[in-house]
């Protein structure tokens, strides 16, 4: 049959495409499809300002080379494949470095207020793993100024009637219809394994309803909550992807967690404090004598260890994120030299943070954001003060595997329904939710740059599958969709009626609390197998004890404890995901760092982990190859990684230049991928 391009189903629906997740990720994606003359529905757990992407602080990367200094989004490549111990597959990367400078004028453009120079130009900063000043900035907001700006282009075609094939507009039928306050609940799955919808909840009413969609992308974060205390927002439990996981879709890489080296440490969560204070000059460090007992103004520099530098002159407190938090996990664990507390009278596990020997005029211009965080919740003064730091959960590497399709110049096809097409067909996924673009380790402000441009490729690619569609997923039966619904309707309903005759029903809160303890301690900085084989046992503890867990809210609107109790019952199997995968990976790579085997094993391991569901309580499946459908192509996936463009080297930051020098070829060389194309995964 004809490839369908008409905006109208044969039955005269309007043929949509949800979006969910209004961070930056699926705002890009939205004005992608919208540009493509694609109706989008925009569905968002909180409202779309609100979204995690706001939280960003530090930049986003571009190889402008505003400074003269020799940078290239060559460079920019080849940094992010040695960053991320080449666990990435090159062609998405070189794609993304490609393109972003595009993005940072086009943001630019759209009103983003970046920093300047004096001369006018756009201010570049250092983040962690390059000697460029490749980082675009507004002050120490940049996620928030990047979100605002997308989401006044989405509001814009919130108000662009629709016009269908003849051209008469569609009066009240907008290009953007958006659903904040609504949570994902699951796919609809067709006869076929495509997916045609979606299942959500109205968070103010508790409403399930069925939504029939020719496409849906997730664009819905990591899971950062399933560690209980970090970085990320409570709303980033990694629900969406676990529920698409458990429906079919492929998880890659799970194991791979980045710990940020500096955080508050708090009680309730830790708040970031960006690699930006780093990038504009910041010192990490503690004193030489561990039983030194000053106040930190009050110690010299010959008494303070900068112990990033000493270790690794190169780089110094710029090293990658992972090698920072391991250095900072030895000096406060191992050697017992953090900082002295005199409440608790004992060395605590925190190092000092210094930008003192900066000018408060320089740090209000370039830091005050996260400066004003640190002295709202620390209440000291970070200007005159050391900032005391240590490490936490902040990042998944890893998420929902997603293809692509490789172009003649080692880049990306736009417009390939393959790029970010998840094993699902139907489904795509883009943003931290997936696992494209970082490898083992993600290099400061490429976060904020996937996003944007995963998005940008995702538009195009959805536009390109439901145009490919013989069959509009409106035109199935009502029943397909009827029957979705019914079914979480009544699993919800489960939720709130399971135990209630039971005064010990299990509190699902403090069950959260036992699992994210032993994820924070045996499962992120350093990680041991022995300890992996009790926090896998420790998960199979949780499951059989979520069975007993009773809701003290039965209220039948906006009812977040029984929200809570779904996403949890999904964010197990992913706990179980992530430390089984790091169990089985005995090599250290990026974030992935095990004392017992230290090296990284190219041999057996330079190779994605693809894992596969198999029910609660069992391990998953973790694959070598399989296939998946789009309409009209059977595609054949491998584990192997497309190393095609960065030849494989050890990680060295000891001296300066270790990232680029030793593998830049010739100029005429550069772009010229290798003719034989490697499977990927």
């Amino acid at each position: 049959m004809a490839a369908k391009k008409s905006i109208r189903s044969e039955g005269g629906d309007i043929r949509r495409v949800a979006v969910v997740g209004g961070g930056l990720a699926g705002l890009m994606t939205t004005i992608k499809l919208c540009e493509a003359g694609v109706p989008v529905d925009l569905f968002s757990l909180v409202p779309v300002r609100r979204s995690h992407s706001v939280c960003a602080q530090g930049g986003i990367n571009a190889s402008v080379n505003t400074k003269g200094e020799g940078d290239s989004p060559r460079v920019h490549l080849e940094e992010t494949a040695y960053g991320g111990d080449f666990l990435a597959n090159q062609p998405p990367v070189k794609g993304m470095a490609d393109a972003a400078p595009g993005i940072v004028h086009l943001l630019d453009r759209m009103g983003v207020p970046f920093n300047r120079t004096p001369e006018g130009l756009l201010d570049f900063r250092r983040f962690g793993g390059t000697l460029f000043h490749r980082t675009a900035f507004a002050g120490a907001t940049t996620g928030q100024q990047l979100l605002y700006a997308l989401d006044e282009q989405v509001r814009r075609y919130e108000t662009v009637d629709l016009v269908d094939d003849v051209g008469t507009t569609l009066a009240g039928e907008r290009m953007v219809r958006k659903f904040e306050h609504w949570d994902f609940v699951s796919l609809v799955i067709d006869d076929h394994g495509a997916c045609v919808g979606m299942v959500a909840q109205d968070l103010k009413t508790m409403q399930i309803q069925a939504f029939p969609f020719d496409a849906v992308c997730l664009a819905t974060g990591g899971p950062g909550v399933i560690f209980g205390r970090s970085t990320n927002s409570v709303i980033c439990t990694g629900f969406a992807a676990g529920q698409a996981w458990k429906q079919g879709a492929v998880y890659a890489n799970g194991e791979f967690i980045q710990v940020h080296p500096t955080a508050i440490p708090g009680a309730d969560k830790l708040r970031l404090i960006s690699e930006s204070a780093r990038g504009e000059g910041g010192r990490i460090w503690v004193p030489k004598d561990p039983k030194d007992q000053r106040a930190p103004a009050r110690i010299p520099d010959k008494d303070r260890d900068y112990f990033l530098e000493r270790m690794y002159p190169g780089y110094g407190n710029l090293v990658p994120r992972d090698i920072a938090s391991r250095a900072i996990f030895q000096v406060c664990f191992h050697e017992k030299r953090g900082i002295f507390n005199d409440k608790t009278r004992r060395n605590e596990n925190e190092v000092y943070l210094d930008l003192t020997h900066k000018s408060e005029a320089f740090l209000r211009e370039k830091l005050a954001g996260i400066l004003e965080i640190y002295e709202k919740f620390a209440g000291v003064d970070p200007y005159h003060n050391p900032m005391k730091v240590f490490p936490a959960v902040h990042y998944s590497m890893g998420g929902l595997w997603v293809d692509y399709e490789r172009n003649d110049q080692g880049g990306l096809r736009t417009g390939s329904p393959r790029n970010h097409s998840t094993s699902i067909p139907g489904l795509y996924a883009v943003g931290e939710v997936d696992y494209q673009y970082h490898g083992a380790n993600r290099l400061g402000a490429n976060s904020l740059l996937s996003c944007i441009y995963g998005g940008m490729e995702t538009g195009p690619a959805m536009a390109s599958y439901r145009q490919a569609l013989s069959r509009s997923a409106f035109d199935l039966p009502d029943s397909l969709f009827d029957k979705a619904a019914k079914r979480e309707e009544k699993d919800f309903q489960r939720i709130l009626d399971q135990n209630q005759g039971d005064s010990d029903g299990e509190n699902v809160y403090q069950l959260h609390q036992e699992l994210a303890e032993v994820m924070l301690r045996d499962c992120t900085i350093e990680r041991d197998n022995t300890k992996l084989d009790k926090v896998i046992e420790k998960i199979g503890e949780v499951e059989e004890r979520l069975g007993k867990v009773r809701v003290d809210d039965t209220a039948p609107r906006a009812n977040q404890n029984a929200q809570f109790v779904r996403h949890f019952e999904s964010m197990v199997p992913l706990a179980r995901l992530i430390a089984t995968g790091a169990r089985n990976r005995d090599e250290s790579r990026g974030a992935h760092y095990k004392p017992d085997f230290p090296k990284r094993n190219d041999a057996e391991w330079m190779r994605t982990t693809l894992a596969r569901y198999q029910g609660v309580g069992k391990a998953p499946e973790f694959l070598r190859a399989f296939d998946y459908q789009l309409p009209g192509q059977t595609v054949h996936v491998t584990d192997a990684v497309d190393v095609s463009l960065v030849p494989p080297r050890e990680r060295k930051y000891e001296t300066a230049g270790a990232a680029s020098a030793a593998s830049a070829p010739p100029a005429d060389q550069a772009d010229k991928p290798d003719a034989k194309e490697p499977a990927h995964g």
